[in-house]
């Protein structure tokens, strides 16, 4: 944790403040530009040290893996250590909202968010469903790194769009992945297992009350996840259509051809010229 707060801080001494500086974003854009660039540079590193234990332990190659020789109990030291730094950086990130000085009414998302990230690491770390947590963090890292990234570009030039549509379609993607890789390795995998006696002493939870409830917090989390997703796409379809609509403006009321003949013959901006005072008009009044 110690070390995850003074990488946090130097990350954004020298290299957020900086861009702060140059940019002079306002206090809003500020806060989620500092939130987007300390989460993408978690996210990417993350990402490529998941990555790099999944190509070194065979998991792309071999995907029964997942469940193969559960419960998981004996890990590589690069695999401890991968879930050891991740409770280390989201519990680094509650004294984080002191320091960054977030606003009140930012709490409690910040805190559902990083509640939602420690308890299915701590769940999959403490059950030895340490295989299926890895993967299913790297895919969600990846999805998260492209949305972060997309709203730094996006506070650079707000023209920019494309990257949010790549990330839209991804995050479907990623949770329909989630969910089939969930129900394959706990529904399917470790249901057919010939061990399924809860034994504390070996670390085996493959029971069929654990499943279920492995398996209801992963569909509630992405069902919670979608439900924001369509909230956040609606809110920028209403917004850009909001940009895009016209003005409205009032059409001036157009009068008929002989009165507006008259108008011009009569006078300029209302006012009477001499001409308009001997018209043949006035000289028939006259006669008459």
């Amino acid at each position: 944790m110690l070390v995850a707060i003074i990488i946090h801080a130097i990350i954004q001494e020298y290299v957020l403040d900086k861009i702060n500086r140059r940019m002079h974003f306002s206090k809003t854009k500020h806060s989620k530009f500092n939130e987007s660039g300390q989460l993408s540079a978690f996210y990417l590193f993350s990402c490529i040290w998941g990555t790099f234990i999944l190509i070194s332990e065979n998991y792309i190659s071999d995907p029964t893996i997942l469940w193969r020789a559960y419960p998981h109990n004996l890990m590589t030291f690069q695999m401890k250590f991968f879930y050891v730094s991740q409770l280390a950086y989201w519990f680094h990130a509650f004294p984080e909202l002191y320091f960054q000085k977030t606003k009140k009414e930012d709490i409690p998302r910040q805190l559902v968010y990083i509640g939602l990230y420690l308890f299915h690491i701590a769940g999959a770390y403490l059950l030895n469903l340490n295989h299926l947590g890895l993967v299913l963090l790297v895919l969600h890292y990846f999805v998260e790194f492209l949305f972060h990234i997309s709203r730094l570009f996006y506070f650079s030039d707000e023209k920019y769009q494309k990257g949010f549509s790549l990330w839209a379609v991804l995050f479907v993607l990623g949770r329909l992945l989630t969910l089939i890789l969930s129900v394959l390795t706990v529904g399917f995998g470790l249901a057919r297992a010939e061990n399924q006696k809860l034994d504390f002493s070996t670390g085996n939870f493959n029971v069929l009350a654990v499943r279920i409830a492995v398996l209801a917090s992963i569909c509630i989390t992405q069902a919670f996840m979608m439900w924001k997703f369509i909230n956040f796409q609606l809110r920028r379809w209403r917004e850009h259509s909001a940009f895009q609509a016209p003005a409205v403006k009032k059409k001036p009321t157009v009068t008929k051809g002989r009165s507006s003949r008259k108008g011009t013959e009569n006078g300029v901006n209302g006012t009477v010229t001499s001409n308009g005072a001997d018209s043949p008009r006035n000289r028939k009044e006259k006669s008459s």
